[in-house]
């Protein structure tokens, strides 16, 4: 388990591939190091709804945990969120965070795959 804080900059639309399987990318800027870093976390079914609750610029703390897997010999790592945490209110005037898929191609991936299968789960 890990976690860290920062500024939502980006909640991305959630993805739907044909198996079912849903996931939702979100990017925090870090706010606790020297240089700040964009970090792309995903949630999985259920918790993509969450994310509908925040907003750009807005604080939060992410607990996640560090996945990674192989797939045709490509090694992939992904932040899975758990848990987002509000530590305050969204910034007044703030629009919901939202973007165009991240991926618009990336329903071409599941083709044969079930929900633990997948190369970006």
């Amino acid at each position: 388990m890990f976690e860290t804080s920062g500024k939502i900059k980006v909640v991305f639309d959630t993805q739907t591939f044909p198996s079912g399987f849903q996931k939702r990318e979100f990017v925090v800027t870090t706010n606790h190091d020297k240089y700040p870093q964009d970090l792309k976390f995903e949630v999985v079914k259920d918790k993509c709804e969450v994310l509908e609750q925040f907003r750009e610029g807005q604080d939060v703390t992410v607990s996640f945990d560090v996945r990674g897997n192989e797939y045709n010999s490509k090694y992939y790592v992904s932040l899975s969120a758990w848990k987002v945490t509000a530590n305050g209110p969204a910034p007044s005037g703030s629009k919901p965070a939202k973007l165009p898929p991240p991926n618009p191609t990336a329903d071409a991936l599941d083709e044969d795959f079930d929900d633990d299968s997948i190369p970006f789960n």
